[in-house]
């Protein structure tokens, strides 16, 4: 038998071994269709349900966007989808969900977002301890010309590798 010691050592153990940064979902298109001009970590107003299909990985970034509204940020078109188990209430799996940011930030973003070519874009969704939170970045759109660029050196440093491992 264990001492009450070594089990509550044996435990501070455990939760200092659990990763504390989990990304859940990442938005791989806004990385091809814009330039990211400054990222920040907001908070999300959860449901408690969707708290849980977060953590399963129930989320979908995709033509996802962050606008401001009566004086907050609101994240629009993001797929949470319900949980399985949640009864008879599940909440609208795209409905708007507000983001929480500080009031400096929050008037900061929206002035720049207001500037043309600017929009606020969010990046990826992850865990931060217990809590959910966004990354968003402040994102100017690049051209068509800019991501035919990027598809070519992708292709190239494909072919390069491909050579250089022998097939």
């Amino acid at each position: 038998m264990k001492s009450k010691v070594e089990r509550k050592t044996k435990k501070a153990a455990v939760a200092k071994a659990k990763p504390t940064n989990v990304t859940v979902a990442v938005n791989k298109k806004a990385v091809f269709d814009y330039f990211f001009v400054e990222t920040f970590e907001a908070g999300i107003a959860l449901e408690g349900s969707e708290v849980k299909s977060v953590k399963k990985g129930d989320v979908s970034l995709r033509d996802s966007f962050c606008h401001v509204e009566n004086g907050n940020l609101e994240l629009k078109n993001c797929q949470i989808t319900p949980y399985a188990k949640v009864g008879a209430f599940a909440p609208d799996p795209r409905r708007s969900r507000r983001l929480l940011l500080h009031k400096t930030q929050l008037s900061r973003l929206a002035s720049k977002a207001q500037e043309k070519g600017f929009t606020i874009v969010p990046v990826k969704i992850y865990f931060k301890g217990r809590f959910v939170k966004i990354e968003i970045a402040l994102a100017k759109g690049k051209k068509n010309y800019e991501k035919k660029q990027v598809i070519k050196e992708r292709d190239i440093n494909r072919t390069a590798a491909r050579e250089l491992s022998g097939y």
